[in-house]
């Protein structure tokens, strides 16, 4: 029994060991959007969308957002009709009963890169490329776990023997990953001026996509603190009225 115990406490210190280091692996970012009166910078969003567009949606989609959303991290209606056009949506059937392809328009869901998954896995090597949408949540710290899988791409070390086709990620479970490195210095060229490194293109598309991932945040945030607001209030008026009722009796 004790035997038994004893190898049960060594098995969960060991995988204490492993998440531990794991969880080292992850870098410590500062985001503009975290704690109770966090926002969104919206030319960090503007440069993150800017970097899912150019480089990311050539193999994740993001499907639950459509082009309309885009006025909400600071693009005009002008410009997200511009947007939109630049993308090819298929549509119909036709009078013909054909299908066609026509310019996007705002009220569009985002066009996925491939039209299932098989054609998506056909593509990749067998790998499928996750929706980006929700991504953010779908992990325990996950904006710093993107960001780690984004910058922590490494030389395997040479004890470690790699599977074809898999990279060395310092981020992700077990280490070895399928995606290529996805970002590089001038992988992009921003309009507004700031200098694309990969850690400033990995920082911002994180931000867009946690955007993505939750874009009510800021709204849910600000009616929090109303509400908070409104409890010490009443909490303060009610205490007032206990003391002047109370205040006769000894």
């Amino acid at each position: 029994m004790r035997a038994l115990v004893s190898a049960l406490a060594a098995a969960g210190l060991i995988v204490g060991i492993a998440q531990a280091a794991e969880e080292e692996a992850l870098p410590n970012q500062h985001w503009s959007f975290e704690g109770i009166f966090g926002t969104f910078d919206r030319g960090e969003l503007q440069r993150g969308f800017q970097v899912y567009q150019e480089v990311c949606s050539v193999c994740h989609a993001v499907e639950h957002l459509a082009y309309r959303d885009l006025t909400e991290i600071g693009y005009s209606e002008d410009e997200v009709k511009a947007i939109a056009a630049q993308a090819k949506v298929t549509d119909g059937p036709n009078d013909q009963g054909e299908m066609f392809e026509r310019p996007g328009r705002p009220s569009d869901p985002f066009v996925r890169p491939f039209p299932n998954e098989k054609a998506a896995r056909a593509a990749n090597n067998g790998a499928l490329p996750p929706d980006q949408s929700l991504i953010v949540k779908a992990r325990e710290n996950g904006p710093q776990y993107v960001f780690g899988i984004l910058t922590g791409y490494r030389d395997p070390p040479p004890d470690i023997k790699m599977g074809q086709g898999m990279r060395y990620n310092l981020a992700f479970p077990g280490h070895q990953i399928a995606m290529p490195p996805p970002l590089s210095d001038d992988a992009v060229q921003y309009g507004d001026g700031t200098k694309a490194t990969s850690d400033q293109e990995a920082r911002d598309v994180v931000a867009f996509l946690t955007w993505a991932s939750e874009p009510n945040l800021e709204v849910r945030k600000r009616m929090g603190v109303k509400v908070i607001v409104f409890l010490l209030v009443t909490t303060v008026l009610l205490y007032a009225v206990k003391r002047k009722i109370w205040a006769g009796v000894h």
